[in-house]
């Protein structure tokens, strides 16, 4: 059983960008998108990391991309080991935390329901008792459950 945190890829000389959590690397066809096991925590990326946790992540995106796939149209082409280009089937710790995926414009937009008050969410509702402009009970206290979830889009850095 693995027990070390995959928190950093290096595959051959492809452009690679990283974000928070995942390593994107451009394919001369596709992007090449994986899950590490890095943690983070309001915007900081801490120096530790939970294994498998990449895996995770990945196996619930792919779940919903393909429960959704008859719905509305996504990225995602493949998530099979046999899929990869040749030069990264030896890369056995790629297992189960990659998305093969089309390119696409990118639009910069995170969607978050909110089910209990933490986060961002708690330090806006001290200073003015909403959360993303929306009005909520007063006397609620930090980690509360909310009275029903609420949706807060936001933009991605």
């Amino acid at each position: 059983m693995k027990t070390t945190a995959l928190l950093r890829t290096s595959l051959g000389s492809y452009p690679k960008r990283s974000g928070k959590v995942r390593d994107i690397y451009e394919l001369p066809d596709a992007l090449l998108i994986i899950a590490t096991d890095r943690i983070s925590a309001y915007d900081v990326v801490m120096p530790n990391g939970i294994p498998d946790k990449g895996r995770v992540l990945t196996q619930i995106s792919v779940f919903w991309f393909e429960m959704l796939a008859g719905l509305a149209p996504n990225h995602l082409i493949s998530s099979a080991m046999g899929d990869l280009p040749e030069e990264f089937q030896d890369e056995k710790e790629l297992e189960g935390r990659f998305m093969l995926c089309r390119k696409a414009k990118v639009v910069p937009i995170e969607c978050v329901v909110r089910g209990y008050l933490a986060g961002s969410g708690w330090r806006e509702y001290k200073k003015s008792g909403t959360v993303c402009g929306i009005d909520l009970p007063a006397k609620l206290k930090q980690a509360d459950k909310l009275p029903e979830p609420i949706f807060t889009p936001a933009t991605k850095a």
